[in-house]
């Protein structure tokens, strides 16, 4: 992971000589919401880059900007100014059709709170970002079925969310994240909800999904332990990257 200086141009993203491209390069982002008379800015000129294969956590007291920073990253938000590139693509260039195709094919998202349908099985909910591919059926049901297998549920596939624990609750939606094989891997407080034990189990498929599988995965947590799991801890305080204090 690599903090540079601002670009003039948004146009491209050069990398610094002899680094490959990063998967995320952000330059100079800025992001402001207008409440009512006021404007009120939340990120402030923010210079990063994610290489290929990085595990990030993203930490900061409440109000520090994560959050929106993770949501920019991820195309569910716009930035108000500067550039936000993922694999090469300008996605603060993008709108509409275009920007939820992008993200349908590039990003999986892991919420908190899980988000499965309830009345679905296991794998019908994994099955839900292929509904929006031309793939057949058959194609759907096997590869959520791998996708499942990936993170040891194959046994539950046919099981609804009110017959699984928490735990095996977001092993449902990691896999539903993974099943379209997307470039990155989005997390925002995805052990929020669960007790330390099972968060240390779930922490731990998302490293095993990055060391093994070369995911790259960026992870909005507050809790120190959780963070321990990533690769590298960016730190962001009143909407400004600021030097990690523990050297992680």
């Amino acid at each position: 992971m690599h903090r540079t200086g601002q670009v003039e141009s948004s146009a491209a993203v050069a990398p610094a000589p002899g680094d490959a491209l990063p998967l995320v390069a952000i330059r100079a982002l800025t992001k402001a919401y207008d409440t009512g008379r006021e404007r009120v800015e939340v990120l402030h000129g923010i210079d990063l880059d994610i290489p290929r294969g990085d595990f990030v956590a993203l930490m900061g007291p409440s109000g520090s900007g994560k959050t929106t920073l993770l949501n920019l990253i991820g195309g569910l938000d716009s930035p108000s100014g500067g550039l936000l590139a993922v694999a090469g693509v300008a996605i603060d260039d993008l709108a509409g059709d275009d920007l939820a195709a992008w993200r349908a094919e590039t990003v999986g998202f892991i919420f908190q709170s899980y988000n499965l349908m309830p009345v679905l099985s296991a794998q019908k909910n994994v099955e839900l970002p292929l509904l929006l591919t031309d793939m057949s059926a058959g194609e759907r049901a096997r590869r959520a079925l791998l996708a499942l297998g990936l993170v040891g549920l194959g046994d539950r596939a046919r099981h609804k969310p009110s017959e699984l624990s928490g735990g095996q609750q977001q092993r449902v939606a990691i896999a539903r994240a993974l099943v379209s094989d997307p470039l990155l891997l989005i997390c925002d407080e995805p052990t929020g909800d669960l007790d330390r034990r099972t968060a240390d189990e779930v922490l731990t498929l998302l490293q095993q999904l990055n060391r093994e599988f070369g995911k790259t995965i960026v992870m909005v947590t507050h809790d120190p332990k959780a963070a321990e799991y990533a690769r590298h801890t960016v730190h962001l305080d009143k909407g400004t990257l600021v030097d990690d204090p523990g050297g992680h």
